[in-house]
């Protein structure tokens, strides 16, 4: 049952984060990028914490779910990072 729940609170979060960044526009896009940054740290350290308790209790699953996320959260923040100094370096003086 527990599982049932888990992954309909994963498909409504999908469902739910797609629609939200649909209706955002163009020139929020880049600053809501690079607030999101924080949040993608945090999963990242979550992501750190479900891949070594996984370890720990030997849950494949669990670890490949850890590792999957911190890919996913690494790529956020480093793609946020590099959306972000590419803003700034248009408002430079040449």
């Amino acid at each position: 049952m527990d599982l049932v729940m888990l992954l309909t609170v994963f498909v409504l979060a999908i469902f739910v984060g797609f629609e939200v960044i649909t209706k955002v526009p163009p020139t929020l896009h880049t600053p809501l990028m690079s607030g999101s940054n924080a949040i993608s740290g945090i999963t990242i350290v979550g992501a750190l914490l479900a891949a070594g308790a996984a370890a720990e209790h030997s849950t494949h699953l669990a670890k490949t779910f850890g590792m999957v996320a911190l890919v996913f959260a690494t790529i956020n923040v480093v793609g946020g990072f590099l959306v972000t100094h590419r803003m700034l370096k248009m408002f430079k003086k040449k």
